[in-house]
Parts: structure tokens; C-alpha cells; sequence
């Protein structure tokens, strides 16, 4: 594209992906933001993947079950509207904060073997992305984490990722930091890259 500085900014797998650029590439990145996830590690391993009785932890059971070849597509073709449904919901901390329509937009993309199959490779990524991760050198590259229900994450992975960190906590916010609170993140964002 002929740029020569970029700043670019992305949510949950789409921060795993800015951040895989700009270690790739931090001669042209100016600045780096990272909403509500970083990028997998080895601590991803230590994930529990079942519910831990009495506490108040959602656990992420989608990224194992993303990991299935062929299952998923074939359980969830024609009804990825139960499963988008799910995680809003769950994921969400105003559950209004995404009309139905929005919901069912998401849901129709999805909703094919070939779109699920695609969106499970993201998940199937991520062996490769840990063992990537122990090849970066540290980031130094000015870097931006916002967080809502994903802050506790990033402030434990990010300073040891990257040396130039700003961490900044979305209140009242589960992990769809522009859905639920778009004007709060987006400030932040904009301040972030003004100054």
C-alpha cells in the first residue's frame, strides 16, 4: 500500500493480529492499540477449561472446542444463532447494548460449514501464535491496552510483551468494548493517538 507509518489497532483475535504485525513490522508501526486481549501465550495453556465450582469465572470453553476439526461445522451449521446468542450474552455486561438485527447479521455470516470452518482456524492458530510469541523480542513500540472484562488479562500479559505500555480499564464493560461502550473507547483511542 505504500505507507510508510501506521498505527493499527484491533479487538481479541484482531489485537492477536496488530500485535503479531507490529512486532513483524515496527519500523513503519507509529503506535499499537490492543482491545480487551492479548496476544496467546504459554499462560494460555493454564486456562481452566472447566467451571471452577464457586467462582465467578466464565470459562472459555469455545477455545477448545474450536480446536475440533470438522465437529463444529457440522453441530452448528444452520443454528450458530444459539451460539451467538450465548456469548453476547454471556459476554456482555448490558446484554442491550446489540439489537437483535446486529445479532442475527452476526449469526447469518457464521452460519455455514464454510464460514465456521474459516472462523475455527483463528482458534486453530493459536499453537503456532504461542510458539511464535517465543520468538518476538520484546515491543517497544508505544502501546495502547484497553480493557473491560479482558483488563485483568492485559495488565498481567502486556508489560512483559512490551517495555512502552499505557493500560486504561473500561468500566460497566464485558469484552465488546465498542459494542458496549463505544464513545468511552474510542476517546481513549483517539487521545492515545494524538498525543
Amino acid at each position: 500500500m505504500g505507507l510508510k507509518r501506521i498505527s493499527i489497532a484491533g479487538h481479541d483475535i484482531g489485537a492477536h493480529v496488530a500485535f503479531s504485525f507490529a512486532v513483524n513490522y515496527s519500523d513503519i508501526v507509529a503506535k499499537l492499540i490492543m482491545l480487551d486481549t492479548p496476544h496467546p501465550d504459554e499462560g494460555m495453556y493454564q486456562l481452566p477449561m472447566l467451571p471452577i465450582l464457586g467462582a465467578n469465572y466464565l470459562y472459555p470453553w469455545w477455545l477448545s472446542f474450536n480446536q475440533v476439526k470438522e465437529l463444529p461445522e457440522r453441530l452448528l451449521e444452520g443454528r450458530m444463532d444459539v451460539v451467538i446468542e450465548w456469548l453476547f450474552n454471556h459476554l456482555l455486561k448490558d446484554v442491550n447494548s446489540i439489537s437483535d438485527f446486529d445479532k442475527s447479521v452476526y449469526a447469518a455470516a457464521y452460519n455455514n460449514k464454510d464460514a465456521i470452518r474459516a472462523s475455527n482456524g483463528w482458534y486453530q492458530a493459536f499453537p503456532q501464535d504461542i510458539q511464535d510469541m517465543k520468538t518476538y523480542n520484546k515491543l517497544s513500540v508505544p502501546t495502547l491496552g484497553i480493557g473491560g472484562s479482558g483488563y485483568d488479562m492485559l495488565a498481567m500479559s502486556l508489560p512483559k510483551m512490551i517495555s512502552n505500555v499505557k493500560l486504561k480499564k473500561i468500566e460497566n464493560s464485558g469484552h465488546f468494548l465498542l459494542t458496549e461502550k463505544p464513545t468511552e473507547t474510542v476517546e481513549l483511542m483517539i487521545d492515545f493517538l494524538e498525543h
